[in-house]
């Protein structure tokens, strides 16, 4: 499987460089960039419901990734299932912080969200997507990415 790598970026927007070539992910994981954007870039009075919203769409968006791996016997599922369930324990917990008044806490795991989004979607996202396509398609995705970064860049040279 090959993949590129994604440097950790500072902020989140939506670009080539997240596509995976299996348009059900690709499609939620553009809503995920949308919502965690919103959120890193929330007032204080509206953190929680930003945080709210980005609990609805992590709760779609894992469950549906989680049941495509139990249904498709995706090997390497339980670590992946893992991860998503790890995301939504922190984010209960950040919530009743931030409903306490620590808005803090709900800005620090914002920024983790940003930092942790890119590595996921290129190392445990991507193989998914190919898993998928190639039960649908027989074959692996073709991607084409109109602003992807340098491959000295991709491998930090």
């Amino acid at each position: 499987m090959q993949s590129h790598l994604i440097t950790p970026p500072d902020d989140l927007t939506w670009s080539d460089e997240f596509l995976l070539g299996f348009d059900p992910i690709d499609e939620v994981h553009e809503e995920f960039v949308d919502v965690v954007h919103r959120l890193l870039h929330s007032k204080d009075e509206d953190l929680l419901a930003h945080l709210d919203e980005f609990a609805v769409h992590a709760k779609s968006h894992f469950e549906t990734e989680d049941q495509w791996m139990r249904d498709t016997e995706f090997p390497p599922a339980q670590c992946h299932i893992d991860e998503h369930a790890a995301v939504m324990l922190s984010l209960l917990e950040v919530r009743q912080r931030v409903v306490l008044g620590d808005f803090e806490v709900g800005r620090s795991f914002t920024r983790e969200l940003v930092k942790w989004f890119p590595g996921h979607a290129t190392h445990l996202d991507s193989a998914l997507a190919q898993w998928m396509f190639k039960r649908e398609h027989g074959g692996k995705p073709v991607v084409f990415r109109r602003q992807a970064s340098s491959p000295n860049k991709s491998f930090g040279l």
